[in-house]
């Protein structure tokens, strides 16, 4: 127990230097993000040691949200690297002292070969943030470290004050979730950010019928094999998506003995105009959407509203977008929303 409470105890450390940054930050942060915003180069991101470990993590930041930026290393920079820096390129400059070596003696190249130096310390009494065109400063933090030594709370800050700055920009620049999307294809939030129409089920594989049929001749005639979808989608003679009938809308009228309706026109059971999606709606919208609604099946239509797929719960339960403990499709009631 003694060695969990040194962990929290490091952890509150950390908590408690970013409240105290959060609330001593001040308006030259909202400049930074101003004029990285009007960037219309790169941003050139250089430090040295930990400062330089947390400037390429503010690289991936800024790249992911609009803003294009490199890396620079201070050393490599005076063998060479200078001519990555140019003329419309702004720089961050990060070091929690403004001292290092390193930085300070190219601060002012750096300023002068790009549009603007902007520099990132615990104060602004350094040579850093003097040669700076911006000084953001975050305060001192008394490290986590037991020792007070390696640097933790003041990366802690540095990252999280870089990151504030970025997002700021990126808001500024207007970015949206579209377009984050663009620059995440791969993996879980990849899938998120991606249009409907890419992990929908294909029409093929969906199960759609005419209004006018027997509830019982579109149980037999939309039979499909492999893994079908819990719901027909019905359609009007223009091939319009009208209605929608679910497995579960079957069940209740065999629940409540009304054998009756099973020959009689699916249209006079069917939900009306279902809730719908078009293919470019992102994935995360129509989530959403399935959870807001309480449903499981979500139709996908075109411009013309005829049926072109069908976002399918256990689909994305397969994908792992969303658990099967989730609540999402607990109801077995179709929520009768219009499109």
């Amino acid at each position: 127990m003694e060695r969990l409470r040194s962990i929290r105890e490091i952890i509150s450390r950390e908590a408690t230097a970013l409240t105290q940054a959060a609330q001593a930050i001040g308006p030259s942060s909202v400049a930074a993000a101003e004029l990285t915003a009007a960037c219309t180069g790169n941003v050139v991101v250089t430090g040295v040691g930990k400062a330089g470990l947390v400037g390429k993590k503010l690289v991936a930041t800024l790249a992911s949200t609009g803003t294009p930026a490199h890396f620079l290393h201070p050393t490599e920079a005076v063998h060479g690297d200078f001519g990555r820096v140019k003329s419309d390129d702004l720089v961050w400059a990060f070091s929690n002292s403004g001292r290092s070596e390193e930085i300070t003696r190219i601060a002012s190249q750096l300023r002068q070969q790009g549009s603007g130096l902007i520099s990132f310390t615990a104060d602004d009494d350094n040579p850093l943030a003097a040669a700076a065109t911006c000084r953001v400063v975050y305060g001192r933090h008394a490290e986590a470290c037991p020792h007070g030594l390696a640097p933790t709370s003041s990366t802690t800050v540095m990252m999280a004050v870089g990151d504030a700055v970025a997002l700021l920009a990126s808001q500024l620049r207007e970015f949206s979730a579209r377009d984050f999307a663009k620059f995440h294809p791969g993996g879980a939030l990849g899938r998120k950010l991606s249009n409907v129409g890419q992990l929908m089920r294909p029409l093929t594989c969906c199960r759609v019928a005419n209004q006018s049929v027997s509830i019982r001749q579109c149980m037999v005639s939309c039979s499909i094999s492999g893994r079908r979808s819990g719901a027909v989608m019905l359609t009007n003679d223009a091939g319009q998506l009208t209605g929608i009938f679910t497995d579960s809308d079957l069940a209740r009228l065999l629940e409540s003995r009304c054998e009756e309706a099973l020959d009689g026109p699916i249209q006079a059971k069917m939900t009306l105009d279902p809730h719908c999606v078009a293919p470019q709606t992102l994935l995360s919208d129509a989530i959403a959407l399935l959870s807001q609604l309480r449903i499981s099946e979500l139709p996908v239509v075109d411009s013309d509203r005829k049926p072109i797929g069908m976002v399918d719960i256990t689909d994305l339960i397969t994908l792992g977008e969303i658990s099967d403990q989730s609540g999402v499709h607990s109801s077995p009631s179709t929520i009768p929303f219009r499109g």
